[in-house]
């Protein structure tokens, strides 16, 4: 990504963005409500179009190329994309066939992504049943079917419940191996356990870029924490935010706030 950027009439959302991502790595963007998270993300995926500035993912441009991208992506939206009158088999089975991939090869691929999330028990229950944290595993479990070779989550674990945000951290560290990685979050912890790199964006711009451990290095005291990097470099506090109702409810209220 060089000098990316995006304006909204005379409101520049996202002002000369620029970093890369690694083929094993997971990238994390850090940043108030209002940063250009999302914005980013949804420039990346092929949502909307670049003001400014060039983007390449999985070596194709998001501008010149976009079909291209969205067939080697995997793109999970902070809102809920699940639905919640069928069971969790059955919205990977669409899934799959908006995704083109052929019949033959459609179920061995949906027990191979709900085994990888930990979902075969529930498979044939209706999603309106699962808890947050499922409705998540199934929602990146979808984003598998077609083997992306890049994987964005956009609040992963919004709204979630300590113990359902544990359940979803595993299951991304699983994937680590499996795809690059680009995730927006609140969560400072998440940050730091997913992520080998970390941007923090402050008004669209990116103000700071490394490893966890080089964020909290570069304040130059000890006992550093990834919230004290976000408090010196934003210089705000972060706002954070069961049941398909509950979550879904959460998930609109980041995205409006986004």
């Amino acid at each position: 990504m060089d000098q990316l950027s995006r304006q909204f009439g005379t409101f520049t959302a996202v002002d000369r963005l620029s970093f890369q991502v690694g083929a094993d790595q997971v990238f994390g963007l850090i940043g108030p409500n209002g940063a250009g998270k999302t914005t980013t993300i949804k420039m990346l995926t092929t949502l909307i179009a670049p003001s400014s500035g060039r983007a390449r993912v999985a070596g194709y441009d998001v501008s010149g190329t976009p079909a291209e991208v969205r067939r080697r992506i995997g793109y999970v939206p902070q809102l809920i994309s699940a639905d919640a009158q069928v069971t969790g088999f059955e919205n990977l089975w669409v899934v799959a066939g908006l995704h083109g991939i052929p019949r033959a090869e459609r179920r061995p691929r949906i027990h191979e992504a709900l085994e990888l999330l930990g979902l075969r028990p529930v498979a044939d229950v209706l999603v309106r049943n699962y808890s947050g944290g499922m409705i998540r595993r199934l929602e990146i479990a979808s984003a598998l079917l077609h083997r992306p070779e890049v994987l964005f989550l956009d609040e992963p674990t919004v709204g979630l419940d300590p113990v359902a945000r544990e359940a979803v951290w595993e299951q991304i560290e699983q994937l680590r191996s499996r795809t690059a990685i680009v995730l927006t979050t609140h969560y400072m912890e998440e940050a730091d356990r997913l992520c080998g790199r970390v941007g923090v964006l402050h008004r669209g711009h990116l103000v700071a870029a490394g490893s966890p451990a080089e964020l909290k290095a570069s304040l130059g005291r000890p006992a550093v924490t990834l919230q004290d990097v976000f408090l010196h470099y934003a210089g705000e506090e972060v706002e954070l935010g069961g049941a398909y109702r509950e979550a879904g409810r959460t998930r609109r209220v980041a995205a409006r706030l986004e």
